[in-house]
């Protein structure tokens, strides 16, 4: 199928599910509203359509990508080309997987599932992997299996191999996260020899603060501590802008603010991938936000991709996963989020929205 395929923004069909979603009383934020407003042809509606016609999309063109995790329902019960095939209609480009089996769906090998993605115009752009399970020593971990780990991702034909695990291995010291950046810089070297990239996906913790220095950021350590050319960073921005809200005081109470954006303005190149998942501004909430599809929540993507696609290369360089870890419906939560970052423009035509 060639691209072409690609669907319009709105469809009938998704309009009736979202507005069937919102008859069940489950999150349907404005960006579903909108949706909805467009059957009734409103003009408000029909401004929701700007989408693909006024000034420059946001998003560069072939760099949308989606975490399979999000999907890893799905993948269980469906298998990969199913999922393939409904990803290839959404308009993604790429995938980063989760895992390469796909539970009861049945076996399939690494050359199959490449063989797969290449059939779907999907390019895999990475994979997560455990980063260390000290007590197996066959565990399927960078630590424990790095050759193996390397080879699959070789064989599946990845740009970038890397772990979603923080580096606690040793602990939450500045000196345990010496020790962990001594690891990745290894396992960055080997990925290196092979022509990928190691990097490392953040959750919220990893901007918390050392316990035996509590003026010390640990993601500070680590980006101080691994070598730029071969430890790159994967940001899931939804996790950095929970850690805003949790990690803003030190250790000792001393008010410690940070932009998670003014990171990567800072080091664009260490940043080739990024984690796009959305989220409702909730201050009671642990994390300072309640997961919801992307597009659905506060998250202001439109202003942090275009700030990232401003820096030297930015539109060649970086990769956007779109990512929800518990979706009440995957397939359309897939198909929402591409919707979204698609229609995504930098100059609107009209001020009005």
């Amino acid at each position: 199928m060639s691209r072409m395929s690609r669907k319009k923004s709105v469809d009938p069909e998704l309009a009736a599910k979202l507005s069937r979603r919102n008859m069940l009383g489950v999150a349907a934020g404005t960006g579903a509203a909108a949706i909805l407003g467009l059957s009734a042809a409103t003009p408000a509606a029909a401004s929701a359509d700007r989408g693909r016609g006024k000034g420059e999309r946001v998003l560069t063109p072939g760099h949308l990508g989606i975490q399979l995790y999000s999907l890893r329902d799905k993948v269980n019960s469906l298998g990969f080309a199913k999922v393939f095939e409904e990803l290839e209609r959404f308009g993604y480009d790429e995938i980063e997987y989760a895992g390469y089996g796909q539970g009861s769906a049945g076996a399939i090998t690494l050359p199959q599932l490449r063989q797969l993605a290449r059939n779907h115009g999907l390019r895999p752009i990475g994979s997560h992997v455990n980063y260390a399970d000290d007590n197996n020593p066959n565990a399927y971990s960078f630590a424990q299996n790095l050759n193996k780990v390397l080879d699959d991702a070789q064989a599946l034909g990845l740009d970038h191999i890397g772990t979603a695990s923080g580096p606690w291995r040793y602990g939450a010291t500045v000196d345990g996260w010496k020790r962990a950046a001594e690891d990745f810089n290894t396992y960055g070297a080997a990925a290196r020899k092979r022509g990928m990239k190691f990097y490392q996906h953040n959750h919220a913790e990893e901007f918390s603060f050392a316990s035996d220095q509590p003026g010390v950021r640990l993601y500070d350590v680590l980006l101080a501590e691994t070598d730029p050319k071969l430890v790159y960073l994967e940001m899931d921005i939804y996790w950095a802008f929970a850690a805003k809200h949790r990690f803003s005081k030190t250790g000792d109470g001393k008010p410690a603010p940070f932009d998670p954006l003014s990171y990567v303005l800072k080091q664009p190149d260490r940043y080739p991938l990024f984690h796009v998942k959305d989220g409702v501004k909730n201050e009671a909430a642990r994390d300072g936000y309640d997961m919801v599809d992307v597009g659905d929540g506060d998250i202001d993507y439109k202003k942090f991709i275009s700030a990232v696609n401003k820096t030297h290369n930015g539109r060649k360089d970086h990769h956007w996963q779109a990512e929800h870890d518990n979706p009440v419906d995957s397939l359309l939560f897939a198909e929402k989020s591409a919707d979204h970052l698609h229609s995504l423009r930098e100059k609107r035509g009209h001020g009005h929205h």
